[in-house]
C-alpha cells in the first residue's frame, strides 16, 4: 500500500495544534489531569498499519519529541521514545496480521496503555513522580486508553481514505 506521507505530516501538525490548543478547552477542568488523549499517537498507529514500521518509528519519534517540547513538562524524550518504540512494534504487528479494524482497536487500547505506562516508568526512574502505578493506571491510563479508542474509531474511515493512495489494478487505465 502506498501512503500519502506529506498528508500524514500535515495532519500530524494539525492534530498537535488540536491536542494542545482545543482539547484542553473541551475537557472539563476536574478531568484535565485524567483524560489526556494523544492524537498523534493514534495517527502513529495508522502510519504503522498502512505505511510500515520504519515510517511509524520515525513519525512517532518526531511527533513524540514535538509533544515533549510543547506540552509535557519535566523531561524531553519520554513521549518521543515511547511513541517511536510503539510505532515500530505496531508496524511489526501489522506486517504479521491483517490490519483490520478489530486489530487496530486492540492495538490502540493496548499500545495506548503501554505508552502512558512507559512515560510513567521513565518519570518514576528519574524520581519525578511518587505516585503508585495502580493509582496512575486507574486514574489516568485506563480512561485515556478508552478515550483514545473512541477517537480512533471515529477517525478510522476518514483518515484511512486520506492516507491511502488509490492504487490501480494491473488491468485498469489511469483516470484523467
Amino acid at each position: 500500500m502506498k501512503i500519502r506521507i506529506n498528508g500524514v505530516i500535515l495532519l500530524g501538525l494539525v492534530l498537535i495544534l488540536l491536542e494542545n490548543g482545543v482539547i484542553p478547552w473541551l475537557v472539563p477542568p476536574s478531568w484535565s489531569d485524567r483524560l489526556l488523549p494523544h492524537l498523534n499517537f493514534i495517527l502513529t498507529m495508522f502510519v504503522a498499519g498502512f505505511a510500515g514500521r520504519h515510517y511509524a518509528f520515525l513519525f512517532g519519534l518526531g511527533f513524540g519529541l514535538l509533544q515533549d517540547l510543547l506540552s509535557y513538562g519535566f523531561l524531553i524524550g519520554p513521549y518521543g521514545f515511547g511513541m517511536a518504540l510503539i510505532g515500530y512494534f505496531a508496524g511489526l504487528l501489522a506486517e504479521y496480521k491483517s490490519y483490520s479494524i478489530g486489530i487496530f482497536a486492540w492495538a490502540v487500547v493496548v499500545f495506548g496503555a503501554l505508552l502512558d505506562s512507559i512515560v510513567y516508568f521513565i518519570y518514576k526512574l528519574f524520581r519525578l513522580t511518587d505516585l503508585e502505578f495502580a493509582y496512575v493506571f486507574y486514574w489516568q491510563v485506563a480512561p485515556t486508553a478508552l478515550l483514545q479508542l473512541l477517537i480512533a474509531l471515529m477517525m478510522y474511515v476518514p483518515v484511512r481514505r486520506l492516507l491511502i493512495k488509490a492504487s490501480l489494478s494491473p488491468g485498469e487505465d489511469k483516470p484523467e
